[in-house]
């Protein structure tokens, strides 16, 4: 399937997307899925590592936007207030959190043995969203081996899109969706920096996307409320203060708002952005540490970067994601299979 730059749905715009336009075009950062299928099963788990080091050690600076929060995550509270990450980021379907959290309480254990008992508790990270319209969910079928596995297949690679791992039974605006992502590239003074972005996409109503040329798909399915949900994962290596990171996922919101989405009583919209630039050692060897951090007049570009691969890898989610059945009968279309029907004029 071909993303929505191929499709012809991104017009070329005053950022340039990166070498392979994902979240994984920031160095160091990788991506792995595990996808489950079976009888009724049609669900998995992503992870998002920031950076190939022991993230427990060497704590990546991070801030959270709860848009809407109409969900349960873990670990999101103690980011929103000490401003770093711990762990590797998993996304999953609301069910299988508990089994993502004990799978990364345990990977910090075995490289640190002294949490907990010498040092600190672990704050396990771990976002979701309900694929239950398409996956049995009442099965629990998530468990922390593959969980572990999305882990141990997370690398740089280019990153597989659509109905895949996390993303494999989730929707949204009555199509077919998933996982997708984008990057910019970014020039502030003399240096260039990366910004890239990954979604888990399972919101917005039935007929209400809109898409960058205007039009607005028809997915030939019944209105419905607003009860679904998106998790933005946002990373750069610009550095950026705890406000500043906060900032700029407020800005994916502009993304999300661009397709139409109108964050529904029901939904849980959740976005988390983090950077590799300047991390926090778990073990100071000072009192103090220097941190570098962009002057305010030139975060703009950053904003812009934020709204930008927010839309476009929702796009992607929706255009990489082929058409299928839900567990009632109710077939979601593919947008891909929509814009071939529908040419533009």
């Amino acid at each position: 399937m071909k993303t929505a730059r191929e499709l012809g749905l991104i017009a070329p715009g005053r950022l340039e997307p990166g070498p392979g336009n994902a979240i994984t075009d920031v160095a160091g950062v990788s991506v792995g899925h595990c996808s489950l299928r079976g009888e009724g099963l049609f669900t998995g788990v992503t992870a998002i590592v920031p950076h190939p080091g022991d993230i427990f050690r060497v704590k990546p600076r991070a801030a959270i936007e709860v848009i809407n929060g109409f969900g349960k995550s873990a670990g999101l509270m103690q980011v929103a207030e000490l401003g770093t990450i711990e762990t590797p980021i998993l996304l999953t379907n609301t069910f299988g959190v508990a089994a993502c959290t004990e799978a990364l309480i345990r990977r910090a254990i075995a490289a640190n043995p002294a949490i907990g008992r010498k040092t600190s508790t672990v704050n396990a990270l771990v976002c979701e969203c309900n694929d239950g319209g398409i996956n049995d969910i009442q099965e629990l079928a998530v468990t922390p081996a593959h969980a572990e596995a999305a882990l141990a297949a997370a690398s740089a690679d280019p990153v597989e899109q659509g109905a895949v791992g996390a993303g494999s039974g989730m929707t949204a605006f009555g199509f077919k969706a998933g996982i997708g992502t984008a990057s910019r590239r970014l020039r502030i003074g003399k240096r260039d920096f990366m910004f890239g972005t990954l979604v888990l996409a399972n919101f917005g109503a039935a007929g209400d996307l809109v898409l960058p040329d205007g039009r607005r798909p028809d997915p030939r399915a019944p209105a419905s409320p607003e009860r679904g949900s998106v998790i933005v994962v946002m990373a750069t290596d610009l550095p950026l203060g705890d406000r500043q990171l906060q900032r700029v996922a407020r800005r994916g919101g502009a993304g999300l708002a661009r397709l139409g989405a109108f964050w529904g009583h029901g939904s849980g919209d959740v976005i988390l952005c983090f950077t590799t630039a300047d991390p926090l050692e778990h073990d100071p060897a000072t009192p103090f540490a220097t941190q570098e951090r962009l002057a305010d007049d030139h975060i703009d570009i950053v904003f812009r970067a934020a709204a930008e691969t927010a839309q476009e890898a929702v796009l992607n989610a929706l255009c990489m994601s082929p058409a299928t059945p839900a567990r009632n009968g109710r077939i979601y279309p593919s947008l891909a299979d929509w814009l071939k029907e529908n040419p533009t004029l």
